[in-house]
């Protein structure tokens, strides 16, 4: 289960576990979950997170979509630098905000 924050017009997220296939619905259920509660923009804080599959891309975008209908942005962070390779290399940083660990 993640972590799950609410600070003023964000809420942070922290899935605190590799984001593959195994857990990606429990993850879909709290993003989903901290998108329905709250009315500002989400952050998904990947620290700890070394592994993102196919399966927890999926996810991520759909929080980006579900959010992107609401005029809300998503912010991925601590996005470790394997991760994040993927992400440039996929282009998810110019749908959403990644920033890097480092």
């Amino acid at each position: 289960m993640s972590e799950i924050l609410n600070e003023g017009q964000k809420t942070i997220v922290r899935p605190g576990a590799d984001v593959v296939a195994s857990m990606a619905e429990e993850l879909k259920e709290d993003l989903l979950s901290a998108v329905n509660e709250s009315q500002g923009d989400l952050i998904i804080d990947l620290q700890g997170v070394e592994i993102v599959d196919s399966v927890g891309i999926g996810v991520i975008i759909a929080a980006h979509n579900t959010l992107s209908q609401s005029a809300r942005k998503l912010k991925v962070i601590n996005v470790h630098k394997d991760v994040l390779g993927l992400f440039t290399t996929m282009r998810l940083n110019r749908r959403f905000d990644v920033e890097s660990a480092e």
